[in-house]
């Protein structure tokens, strides 16, 4: 068998950084952790703080801390160390070969896909977001690592796409029609669901997005690991040229 992860993100029309943060960890015991954080608004505020509490998580689960556990000493840890006024939601996403399972925690309210072959199952999180009070516990749920299994994990960004125009993405619609009619990697599901959200607010985000996609898939393997990360880089002109595109808009808005 050969696990796979992929991960699809896109930040806010006119903003420079995403709130979004999202970091894959070696557990020590054996797999992989995937933590994804979204800051409460998007820039560079939301960042430093959705920054701060990966980093902590990642700290826990890389020294055998089991997921659980890591994401209440993240949220204490916020709490403290804001005083209470900083809150995001957190998700962690991890193919723990020790148990041989797959561990979805998460302390958000946008659900976990979860499809074995092709029928999707929808987890529901916790609506509370960590860092406003102490002892907030995640919602944890725990499957068998199996071949066949698809798992989507991500931020409300994907999930609140063509509302402002009276549409939304139906994740569990998508993931049926391309897992009934095709074996697609990983990486295709990622940027196929960014694609379509995107889509939706008409090429302009509404608020930062990330899609992660773990699949257990059955094929020979030649016992390499491999990590393949792409980052598009802006010029100086890519950004003067958003920066009059937002300008441009505010124009509009106020002139109507």
């Amino acid at each position: 068998m050969e696990i796979q992860i992929a991960v699809a993100k896109a930040t806010k029309y006119g903003s420079q950084e995403s709130g979004d943060t999202l970091e894959v960890v070696e557990r020590p015991n054996g797999g992989l952790s995937v933590v994804l954080c979204d800051g409460q608004a998007s820039g560079r505020q939301a960042k430093v703080v959705s920054s701060l509490v990966v980093h902590k998580v990642i700290s826990l689960l890389a020294e055998g801390v089991r997921d659980g556990a890591a994401a209440r000493a993240a949220s204490d840890f916020l709490y403290t160390e804001r005083n209470g006024q900083a809150a995001v939601y957190l998700s962690i996403l991890s193919a723990d070969l020790q148990t041989h399972t797959l561990v979805l925690t998460h302390n958000n309210p946008t659900p976990i896909y979860v499809a074995h072959q092709d029928q999707v199952e929808c987890i529901s999180g916790v609506d509370q977001p960590i860092g406003v009070a102490r002892n907030i516990r995640p919602a944890i749920t725990e499957i068998p690592l199996e071949a066949g299994t698809t798992v989507v994990m991500h931020t409300d960004g994907i999930s609140k796409a063509g509302s402002q125009y009276g549409r939304t993405l139906d994740i569990c619609t998508v993931l049926e029609a391309m897992l009934e009619e095709q074996d697609p990697e990983a990486q295709v599901l990622a940027d196929t669901l960014l694609s379509q959200a995107i889509r939706l607010d008409h090429g302009r985000p509404n608020d930062d997005m990330s899609v992660v996609v773990l699949r257990v898939v059955r094929r020979e393997s030649d016992q390499v690991r491999r990590l393949v990360v792409r980052l598009p880089l802006a010029t100086a002109a890519d950004y003067l040229s958003a920066t009059e595109s937002v300008l441009l808009s505010q124009d509009e808005d106020e002139g109507e």
